[in-house]
């Protein structure tokens, strides 16, 4: 027997009409096509599906069994069917995140708040462990986007500019250091160092000072949390480098010090890497608009 959902709907239409003619206008057909539909499916099942001498028509124990399959799987295909055209309309979807940049964690929290507020039936979520293969686990969908400082060309992959930011040396007041004018490669020679538990290719300090310069500090320590790192410098136990924007707190507190690296500033860009086929779509603009916005409010909130 071949039932189709069309089938299901006529069984429906007609149970909840009482009649063919209400059922027609309800399926927007012709009567007699609708009486010739339900006489095909009487003959596909071998016996009759409605009771035709009641008024209204009833079903009988074989169109009472089909009703209970219409019942059953046609909410389930009309829930499908609104979950497409939201997905079409770009009301719902997925975003899951990987993070190249350690530190983004202190702006990518107000953002994610923002946005599950204006999109509530997207399915957020952060992937930390994919840290160390983001921008593969993105090609391979695993992830929707990835905020990155390094923008590699892959095919079917945008890289769009989020914001530009200064990495700043960061110490303790009580350090020699803090009477420079600005840091170079050569003071991290004395230095306990903490960065980031990640590869040295994902610091700032190495890729822009270090590296290029063939210097290695004394000790670099890692650290998982921002505020570990913080306090640790705060407490001369070490310098650090970290975004402007992480540096908001201790700019204006006595017991720190923030300085450029060379005597011009560093500055890198920060990119939201999404598949070319999600660019367009309104709640990732949506995301990618917050991304640009907050965190330069947090760059501001450090300069005044």
């Amino acid at each position: 027997m071949y039932i189709e959902l069309r089938h299901l709907r006529t069984i429906r239409a007609i149970h909840q009409a009482g009649g063919l003619a209400r059922a027609a206008e309800m399926l927007n057909m012709t009567q007699s096509a609708l009486s010739h539909q339900v006489k095909g499916l009487e003959d596909q099942a071998g016996m009759e599906l409605f009771v035709r001498r009641s008024k209204p028509m009833t079903l009988s124990a074989a169109g009472v069994r089909m009703l209970r399959a219409a019942d059953r799987i046609l909410p389930e295909i009309e829930l499908m069917e609104d979950e497409f055209r939201a997905l079409r309309s770009g009301k719902t979807g997925r975003l899951h995140i990987a993070l190249e940049c350690h530190a983004c964690f202190d702006w990518l929290f107000e953002v994610l708040e923002l946005f599950r507020r204006a999109w509530p039936e997207v399915d957020v979520d952060i992937r930390a462990g994919l840290a160390f293969d983001a921008l593969p686990a993105l090609n391979r969908e695993e992830v929707d986007l990835v905020i990155s400082s390094d923008p590699t060309p892959i095919p079917g992959v945008t890289f769009v500019p989020l914001f530009d930011y200064h990495p700043m040396f960061v110490a303790s007041a009580q350090n020699p250091l803090a009477a420079k004018a600005y840091i170079e490669a050569e003071d991290f020679r004395d230095q306990v160092l903490m960065t980031y538990p990640v590869s040295r290719d994902k610091l700032d300090v190495f890729t822009e000072v270090l590296t290029p310069a063939k210097v290695e500090p004394r000790v670099q320590r890692p650290v998982e949390m921002t505020a570990v790192i913080l306090m640790l410098v705060g407490s001369n136990r070490g310098v650090a480098v970290l975004p402007d924007w992480v540096l908001r707190d201790v700019s204006s507190n006595a017991d720190y010090v923030t300085l450029p690296l060379g005597p011009m500033p560093v500055t890198k860009r920060l990119y939201a890497a999404v598949r070319d086929v999600d660019v367009a779509r309104p709640y990732m603009a949506h995301f990618v608009k917050l991304s640009r916005s907050e965190p330069v409010k947090l760059q501001r909130a450090m300069r005044k």
